[in-house]
């Protein structure tokens, strides 16, 4: 016997969390299938709408107002910009520790390698960090820690001509935890305020690693710290060292494993939690059986293939990246469905000669309908009771434009809608 629920999602990245949890708040039975755990965790935890337009133009200031400049094939074109507005609103409820939603302009943040990014959304620890506040800046880097540089990464912001004098140092997290820890060991130990060797006595962690950072102060208004300050009691962790440094404390974002991503996406699930909807990780869809419909997919489970059926499904598996497309020397494809990609026969003509230039591949991806429907090489849907989102939608490059997380939450969101209206 199959197991049964009125909508199937599968990928568990924040397309596929966005279909489940706006599906389930419609009223649907979903139950979401992923083969590895959430892309979140090796995200940086900010919500891009859009930074730039495919010709390069920007940073945007309005990524709404910029969505009808966008090519008919993009994605936001396919949904409309009103379906983007209320996918941000359902991400809006569901992650409220995120800053950026009492404005429809994209807010500009520095990143662990000095660059400024356009977002819309952003953890509310990383507020502080705004490069539109003129407040002068401190880094504060970690010996341990070698992906962020802080005082090369000021030197990139001072090169971006910010509006606030920022200057970067960097220091050994006090006690005695190894080279090699991660990132999550610095976060709980700050959490609790576990305590550390510093000089040969015992101290709370909050306390030394202010006291290692005071010294380097000269009157800066904000400091900024790898994102490593706390999980579960994040805004008291910032809060003690600011009381302790008088200066407010931020976090800058950083590559994977993120520390912000990880808290996203227990945000996400608690939010599928309180819907009703189900989930699990850890096996992948290795079959479907069907024709113009799909009756059942088969996941695998310790060898053996178990039966899901739905009477809709949305596939979020993600782009070339993520594996959702795969490709061949002379071919790219969907591998669950095999739906179709369109891509040039010609090999070489995929990418571009310049490291940095116009490459097609960066835009493969499912094409759809109206309704988010895969669609074959003569445009007729593929199947009926199929919807695509997230980075595995072709059309649009989410890494050049900034787009790709919300793409993934405006197609989520239709898709899951979209399917919902259909079991009722």
């Amino acid at each position: 016997m199959a197991i049964d629920s009125d909508i199937l999602v599968i990928g568990g990245g924040i397309a596929g969390l966005t279909a489940t949890l706006s599906a389930a708040r419609a009223g649907a039975d979903v139950r979401l299938v992923s083969y590895k755990q959430s892309t979140l965790r090796h995200a940086s935890g900010l919500i891009d709408i859009l930074g730039y337009l495919p010709d390069g133009d920007g940073p945007i200031v309005d990524p709404y107002a910029a969505i009808p400049e966008l090519p008919s094939e993009h994605p936001y074109q396919t949904v409309g910009t009103g379906t983007v507005e209320k996918a941000m609103s359902l991400f809006d409820e569901a992650a409220a520790n995120y800053r950026g939603s009492h404005t429809d302009a994209n807010a500009l943040l520095p990143t662990h390698g000095g660059a400024i990014k356009p977002t819309a959304r952003y953890p509310a620890a990383a507020s502080a960090g705004l490069a539109s506040d003129e407040r002068d800046v401190l880094l504060v880097g970690l010996e341990s820690m070698t992906d962020f540089d802080a005082p090369r990464a000021a030197a990139h912001l001072e090169a971006a001509d910010v509006p606030f004098d920022v200057r970067g140092v960097t220091i050994r997290f006090p006690g005695d935890l190894r080279a090699d820890a991660k990132v999550t060991r610095y976060a709980k130990l700050l959490d609790t305020d576990g305590t550390v060797t510093v000089g040969g006595r015992e101290r709370p962690v909050r306390e030394a690693l202010a006291d290692k950072v005071d010294p380097h102060l000269d009157g800066e208004g904000r400091v900024g710290f790898p994102a490593i300050l706390g999980d579960d009691a994040a805004g008291a962790v910032r809060e003690s060292l600011a009381e302790r440094l008088g200066a407010a404390v931020f976090e800058v974002p950083m590559g994977p494993p993120s520390l912000p991503g990880l808290r996203l996406e227990d945000a996400l699930f608690d939010a599928l939690d309180a819907a009703g909807a189900s989930f699990e990780t850890g096996n992948p869809v290795v079959g479907f059986d069907g024709k113009r419909e799909i009756e059942q997919v088969y996941v695998e489970k310790n060898g053996a293939r178990i039966p899901y059926a739905a009477d809709e499904y949305v596939l979020a598996t993600g782009g070339l990246v993520g594996k959702g497309i795969e490709s061949e020397r002379d071919d790219v494809y969907e591998p669950i469905f095999g739906c179709h990609i369109a891509h040039p026969e010609d090999r070489y003509a995929w990418s571009d000669r310049d490291a940095f230039g116009d490459h097609e591949f960066a835009r493969f991806g499912v094409r759809t309908d109206a309704d988010l429907r895969p669609t074959d090489a003569t445009d007729d849907v593929e199947f009926e009771n199929l919807r695509a989102a997230g980075s595995v939608l072709g059309g649009y490059d989410y890494a050049a434009e900034k787009s790709g997380s919300g793409v993934s939450i405006a197609t989520g969101y239709a898709a899951g809608r979209s399917a919902a209206a259909r079991v009722r």
